[in-house]
């Protein structure tokens, strides 16, 4: 039906006579002549229709933007002053012979072109037409090259790609689980995999050595900008190897990715220890590309005359810690109290903060109103943070992992807003994860997951499981986490141990993880891998705000399709089948016939 794409006609093709389809993506009428931007998945290419061919003319007067049409003619170069440098196909126009109209169309919801500004709502209910916009077909170009590109090194690595069930059953990897209602086995269910994480460990015991899958990956849980309950996942496994090996292979992945792709050389990937990484920036993940430091000042705050900072200093899961801005002291009061909503948000109860004006003039050259309480530590607090004139220094205090949260996304904040960014691209591993963490309620939970092997044997994990590290680590990429993985247990022995550790009995265990279990003592070789999250490396690299940018239909912040519709009911006959009753509605039922 056609010969070209639009974006494929050049100056090359001058004379040449070419058949494009697509949509209008503008239609102008000059004195007589039309023109139409003809626009497909490749580009847009300008169409010339003289009134000299009548039918063709006729056609082109009655379409309208987002008319579907097939369109034959001539390439020649556009006149002098005309020409568009700027655009891909902008030296020449097709002068038309044919203009057919393969369908007509409604006034789109919105304009598709790049003056057009709708809400998000609009544009995932009516997400077909948002799709036809150039920018969301680059993403969905690019995020295509990206996933061919890691196919193209892990298959020349000796990966297989191998499927694995989507249909499998509820096992606890730290989200909720989506259930499927088995017709055939009355009341019980099928879950949705958070991840292939057992069968793909399972295919190293069966001796496949090295496994791959762009998987789909669904867990029910709140969403945030780079989350969703369908999400895919580049997932690797191999087997006899320890971390250098998986780090390693996929650390030239994702170089050769961006290489290949966008034509980028990666700089150096630092490592860093948890701990550092909590300690310095209050994060697992930080963006080594903001200068900005969080320093403890616990040792200075333990006898000052203000319990703000004293209790947490004092308190054993307590931290204070000062994250210094280096001419900072510009933002404005109206400023501060923005940013001190903004940690709010993530449990501090305040924000206080010092502005250094005049470091010369003493106490007085100190602009705060926490600085009274303070004299006889302000000097050795200046030096410990290196404060300058003109800097201004905010405090978090309170417990660990608050301070932590709201000082680390702080920094983040303030990274962007004050444009301190120092590089394009900064990679680093995160690596010693601590094996567990304690939950609200004081029980162990593994950090990953608990099939993540330990750095010690199982006597040492059992003597003292709360200062145990795990053989994982992370690749992190501008602050965002890009993929997780570890070298998993292999031992029947230790895989029990941990699942004890967090409160999994005997019975459970066999029960959830029977499978496994069983398998790990059939000779199960060391093995490791590693899961790349596809949606937040595509938003990465294409510069989106969200993975929701990046995805062809994603669901709201909320998990809903307002495209279709989804969730929906369903009727009373499919439910029957499925011997399932709801609890609202038959709660409805028995309040509108109180006496059955």
């Amino acid at each position: 039906m056609r010969s070209h794409y639009c974006g494929q006609l050049n100056e090359t093709m001058v004379d040449q006579t070419v058949t494009v389809c697509g949509w209008v993506h503008r239609r102008r009428d000059h004195g007589g002549v039309i023109f139409l931007d003809m626009r497909d998945r490749d580009g847009i290419a300008q169409i010339v229709v003289d009134p000299d061919t009548a039918e063709a003319f006729a056609n082109a007067d009655r379409a309208r933007n987002e008319y579907v049409l097939r369109i034959s003619g001539r390439v020649r170069l556009r006149p002098e002053g005309t020409q568009n440098p700027n655009m891909p196909t902008g030296l020449i126009e097709v002068l038309a012979k044919d203009v057919e109209v393969l369908n007509t169309a409604a006034t789109p919801p919105f304009q598709l072109d790049e003056h057009g500004k709708v809400g998000e709502e609009v544009r995932l209910k009516h997400r077909y037409i948002d799709l036809r916009r150039p920018e969301m077909i680059e993403k969905l170009r690019l995020r295509s090259r990206i996933s061919h590109s890691v196919r193209a090194y892990l298959e020349g690595q000796g990966f297989l790609d191998i499927e694995t069930p989507i249909l499998t059953r509820a096992t606890p990897e730290g989200a909720r689980d989506y259930l499927v209602p088995s017709r055939t086995h009355a009341g019980s269910f099928f879950a949705l995999p958070q991840s292939p994480q057992l069968f793909k460990q399972l295919l190293m015991v069966s001796g496949f050595d090295r496994y791959y899958q762009i998987a789909k990956c669904f867990r029910d849980e709140d969403l945030r900008a780079d989350r969703q309950p369908e999400f895919t996942q580049i997932d690797i496994e191999a087997s006899f190897v320890e971390e250098e090996d998986i780090m390693s292979i996929t650390e030239r992945m994702v170089r050769n990715l961006f290489q290949e792709v966008l034509d980028v050389e990666l700089p150096e990937f630092a490592r860093m220890p948890y701990a550092e990484a909590m300690q310095r920036f209050g994060s697992d993940k930080p963006d080594l590309r903001i200068p900005l430091e969080l320093t403890d000042v616990d040792d200075l705050m333990k006898d000052v005359d203000f319990k703000v900072f004293s209790g947490p200093a004092n308190a054993d899961d307590g931290r204070v810690a000062a994250l210094k801005v280096k001419g900072g002291a510009t933002l404005t009061r109206k400023e501060i109290d923005e940013y001190t909503k903004f940690v709010g948000i993530y449990g501090a109860r305040g924000l206080a903060w010092i502005k250094v004006n005049e470091r010369a003039r003493g106490l007085e050259g100190l602009q705060s109103p926490i600085v009274k309480f303070m004299e006889g530590v302000v000097e050795s607090l200046l030096d410990r943070v290196g404060a300058e004139d003109g800097d201004i220094i905010f405090f978090g205090a309170d417990k660990t992992t608050i301070v932590n949260e709201a000082l680390g996304a702080l920094r983040v904040k303030l990274g962007e807003d004050l444009e301190l960014y120092t590089a394009e691209w900064a990679p680093l591993w995160v690596v010693d994860f601590p094996m567990f963490e304690v939950d609200g309620n004081a029980r162990l939970q593994a950090l990953h997951h608990p099939f993540t092997a330990p750095s010690c044997d199982v006597e040492t994990l059992k003597a003292n499981p709360a200062e145990a590290l795990s053989r994982a680590y992370d690749m992190v990429l501008n602050g965002t986490e890009l993929g997780g993985g570890s070298i998993r247990i292999h031992d029947q022995a230790m895989q029990q141990s941990v699942l004890e550790l967090l409160g999994i009995g005997e019975e459970e265990a066999r029960e959830k993880f029977g499978f496994l279990l069983d398998a790990l003592q059939y000779g199960a070789p060391p093995h490791g891998g590693l899961a790349f999250g596809l949606d937040r490396l595509v938003m990465l690299m294409s510069g989106a705000r969200t993975i929701r940018e990046v995805i062809a239909f994603p669901k709201t912040q909320s998990a809903a399709c307002l495209m279709t519709d989804a969730p929906g009911e369903v009727n009373g006959e499919q439910l029957k089948e499925l011997n399932i009753r709801l609890r609202q509605k038959a709660q409805a039922e028995t309040s509108e016939n109180p006496a059955e």
